[in-house]
């Protein structure tokens, strides 16, 4: 008889929605998180709000999560590493140390869901200047900040006059080999830039970028606003520089639409830094012996009418995982990645042994 345990591999929104699902069903979930709290990414970096209906984060998150608390259903194993897998669909074997201690696991479909890591953008170039200048952040740096109402210069706790973004840092950048668009940049820039409009009100807050790309509804709910509602500056151009200038920061490259180039000075710089795989992301892929794009992502085998199958039978993958995903996608595959998993259950346990 194949084992009814649904083990989920990673705590954000992906793996809560699909624990969620599975104990819905009946089905016992067990939840693996190598944190002491579940959350993933939004946690774990404070998100501030939630794009794009600018959501309080942490009081979403909360509502998320409570349904697992005190579910006979759900088994929530914090501060837990998988280390190992054997076995195939119906009757897996997973290794793992929760806290310090080895551990053995057993379940008949596993979900994996250990999400993304922001690009970090002193890694190949310091042309933006990111661990040069204090006054140089990326989104996850300002997302902090106005989370805890505090948005300021990090050099000397000034409230700026003058703040900027640049996209796609660390995105559809064929020399870095990120060829792909990290879907969410644009609209978390939009939305930050809102907020910091809302926060201070005399602040100047310019966007440069190669083209916004708002999806659905994205473009109605913060890209119009902030440019008609908080009177953000949209500038079509490439950053390609930045430098101190006195005590502040110039930002130079050109202006596209324009054509000519440009020198703007500014107090703070926030680089809209791309996704790529985690480390648990390549670990799991390792371990379990699942395909891998060549970004490094994990890769599901169904195209776009079936976004959580690997190429392993009974294991299956759910959101930024697999590439590049907002909440709304995390929390769909999460979903379609339970119903999936104790369908592939079932059907295991009613072949003839």
């Amino acid at each position: 008889m194949a084992n009814q345990n649904i083990l989920i591999i990673g705590g954000g929104p992906a793996g809560i929605e699909a624990a969620k699902g599975v104990a819905a069903m009946g089905f016992k979930a067990i939840l693996v998180e190598k944190r002491d709290r579940l959350g993933g990414t939004p946690d774990e970096a404070q998100y501030a709000a939630l794009t794009p209906d600018l959501r309080d984060a942490e009081t979403a998150l909360n509502e998320m999560k409570a349904p697992l608390e005190g579910n006979p259903n759900v088994e929530v194993m914090y501060n837990t590493l998988v280390t190992g897998a054997s076995g195939s669909l119906g009757d897996f074997t997973i290794k793992a140390i929760q806290m310090g201690k080895e551990v053995e696991i057993k379940a008949g479909a596993v979900i994996i869901s250990t999400g993304f890591t922001h690009f970090d953008p002193g890694r190949e170039t310091q042309k933006y200047g990111y661990y040069e200048f204090d006054d140089v952040i990326t989104l996850t740096d300002a997302e902090k900040m106005l989370k805890a109402h505090n948005f300021v210069r990090p050099s000397n706790g000034e409230k700026p006059k003058r703040v900027c973004f640049i996209q796609c840092v660390g995105s559809r950048d064929r020399r870095l080999g990120n060829e792909y668009c990290s879907k969410v940049c644009c609209g978390m820039a939009s939305k930050q830039a809102i907020e910091i409009r809302q926060l201070l009100p005399d602040c100047k807050v310019f966007i440069f970028y190669i083209d916004m790309r708002m999806y659905g509804y994205w473009e109605n709910e913060i890209y119009w606003p902030a440019q008609e509602k908080h009177k953000v500056n949209y500038v079509k151009g490439m950053a390609t520089e930045i430098v101190r200038s006195g005590d502040k920061l110039l930002v130079k490259g050109e202006d596209t639409t324009l054509r000519r180039p440009m020198e703007i000075p500014m107090d703070m710089v926030i680089l809209s830094v791309g996704m790529e795989p985690s480390e648990g992301t390549k670990q799991m892929a390792s371990i379990f012996g699942i395909g891998q794009n060549k970004y490094g992502f994990i890769e599901t085998t169904g195209g776009p009418l079936d976004t959580v199958s690997t190429s392993v039978p009974g294991v299956f993958a759910a959101g930024a995982c697999t590439g590049p995903a907002d909440l709304e996608d995390s929390v769909s595959m999460g979903g379609l990645a339970a119903m999936k998993a104790m369908i592939a259950v079932r059907q295991a346990d009613a072949v003839p042994a």
